[in-house]
């Protein structure tokens, strides 16, 4: 029996199909909204995309789960357990729809906010009554690919929310990651600073594109899939890491603005594979290729880690 029969995500943008159809192998009643029938056709085949990938992960499945795709948000929440919020980053929307959210699911249901980096406490600012039950629930792209949620309460989340939340993530195989709130929250703020030294040697000359991406994956990527940070620090030695950082800290990249080496691709509208060029350059063939091939190594990986491959 799952923790919460009926789920909702309001959004079916990037990540809500993945997510829809994690839940749905949890038990889950979930149902779609989207005010866009082409995003809801869309959605539709992203599910059936997801559906594939966790058959492959032979991944647990509940019996009950089912989707739902509706273009009511009054039908999508109505007796919800958890709603979750993914639509675009602008907190003027968030607020409007949030206030519909209060208005029509159950006083007890977990509303949640797939932001990637706006506060929860900012999120609850228009509806204060109901900042108790307000929490993200930030996923991590592919939803259905990656196993961990980061679960962050705001000023005003409940004990009670966050514990319900960390729960329902655990019933379905995945590791809740609690935090406080911090901008852009744990998960992006060091992915962004990678990106940032990256992006900044590859602009000063040092080491190609081509040759930084094999770098990363072999040299960082590979061995942090099985150990941490703070565990890599251990295992080097707290007066290694000591000794480098001294000098190297110094030396790193602390820029405040975007590079031009991204902002000038973008203003001229190579804005990477969705518009076949970026810092690359791709074929249709290509992207999609490039797609199967990266589920099926993150899919090997996931089993790897996992010790079920």
């Amino acid at each position: 029996m799952p923790i919460f029969k009926k789920t909702a995500i309001l959004g079916t943008g990037t990540m809500g199909p993945g997510m829809g159809a994690v839940l749905e192998r949890a038990g889950s009643e979930t149902h779609l909204f989207d005010i866009s029938t082409d995003a809801l056709e869309k959605a539709a085949a992203g599910v059936e995309m997801a559906r594939g990938v966790l058959d492959r992960l032979e991944a647990p499945s509940e019996s009950g789960g089912s989707i739902v795709y509706s273009s009511s948000l009054e039908e999508a929440i109505a007796g919800a357990d958890l709603v979750i919020e993914a639509i675009p980053e602008k907190i003027e929307l968030k607020h409007e729809v949030f206030k519909e959210i209060v208005a029509g699911a159950p006083a007890d249901a977990i509303l949640a906010s797939n932001t990637s980096g706006i506060p929860i406490t900012k999120i609850a600012e228009a509806t204060p009554d109901d900042a108790g039950r307000i929490v993200g629930m930030h996923w991590s792209n592919p939803p259905h690919l990656i196993p961990m949620i980061e679960v962050i309460p705001g000023d005003e989340t409940s004990e009670d929310t966050t514990g319900r939340l960390v729960n329902f993530v655990e019933s379905f195989g995945y590791e809740a990651v609690t935090e406080r709130e911090v901008p852009g929250f744990v998960e992006n703020r060091i992915l962004y600073a990678i990106l940032r030294e990256c992006v900044e040697l590859v602009e000063r000359g040092i080491i190609s594109h081509a040759d930084m991406d094999t770098c990363v994956k072999w040299g960082i990527g590979y061995k942090m899939a099985v150990i941490g940070p703070l565990e890599l620090i251990d295992m080097a030695g707290l007066d290694i890491y000591s000794n480098v950082g001294s000098y190297l800290n110094k030396d790193l990249s602390t820029a405040s603005e975007v590079s031009s080496f991204i902002t000038e691709k973008a203003e001229a509208g190579r804005l990477g594979m969705k518009t076949l060029g970026g810092i690359y350059d791709y074929t249709p063939e290509e992207v999609a290729a490039k797609g199967a091939e990266r589920a099926g190594k993150l899919i090997a990986v996931r089993k790897a880690l996992l010790g079920t491959g």
